[in-house]
């Protein structure tokens, strides 16, 4: 698991999208803008082949558990951080099978052909263990 800043404010012209109504609604509704994650979080994993990939996570999961973790240490960012990679690191990976959905856009692949994948989400039940039969 890796994690880099981010810009703590959404763009401009993504904050001018929010702006536009509905064509269709009778009754505007109340936008609220959720606050936007200031870190971007990545795996970095080897295939089975042996080739190492790096591929940013997008799934809102990981996000809501960020701001968990920043409630829950009082606003302390490193704390918060470190118990997010406490999670993807120590409890998935020693305790969990992982499997990651993967997406991407035809946008994505225009721009960097040679991996133009991203994680959009995370699944991870319980490490079964079979016992031998013989």
């Amino acid at each position: 698991m890796e994690i880099e800043a981010d810009t703590r404010e959404w763009k401009d012209e993504w904050l001018e999208l929010r702006k536009q109504g509905d064509l269709f609604a009778t009754i505007e509704p109340i936008e609220t803008l959720i606050p936007k994650l200031p870190y971007k979080f990545y795996y970095r994993f080897t295939d089975n082949s042996g080739n190492e990939s790096r591929l940013m996570i997008e799934d809102w999961e990981i996000g809501a558990l960020y701001w968990n973790c920043l409630r829950n240490a009082d606003g302390n960012e490193n704390i918060a951080l470190s118990k997010v990679k406490e999670q993807y690191e120590v409890n998935f990976i020693k305790n969990k099978d992982i499997y990651l959905f993967l997406g991407t856009t035809k946008e994505w692949h225009r721009r960097r052909a040679t991996n133009p994948f991203v994680i959009i989400g995370v699944f991870y039940p319980k490490k079964e263990l079979q016992v031998r039969l013989f």
